[in-house]
C-alpha cells in the first residue's frame, strides 16, 4: 500500500493520540481513519445510501395495516 505524508497541527496530533489511546501519532491517524471508514460501511449496510432511493420511493405514506 502506498504511503501518504500529511502534516498536522501539534495540539491536534496529541489530541488524536489521546482519542485514539496510541503513542504514535501515525498510528492514531490510522486508527481514527480506519474507525471511520467502518463505521461509513456499517452505516451504509444499515441505511442504505443514495442509489436505494427507489426502494423508499414506492412505499405508502398512510399507517401500516396489522
Amino acid at each position: 500500500m502506498a504511503k501518504v505524508t500529511i502534516s498536522l497541527d501539534s495540539d491536534l496530533a496529541i489530541e488524536v493520540m489521546l482519542l485514539a489511546g496510541t503513542r504514535s501519532p501515525q498510528d492514531a491517524v490510522e486508527l481514527i481513519v480506519l474507525d471511520y471508514l467502518a463505521t461509513s460501511r456499517r452505516t451504509e449496510a444499515l441505511a442504505g445510501d443514495a442509489a436505494d432511493q427507489h426502494r423508499l420511493a414506492d412505499r405508502r405514506q398512510g399507517p401500516e395495516e396489522g
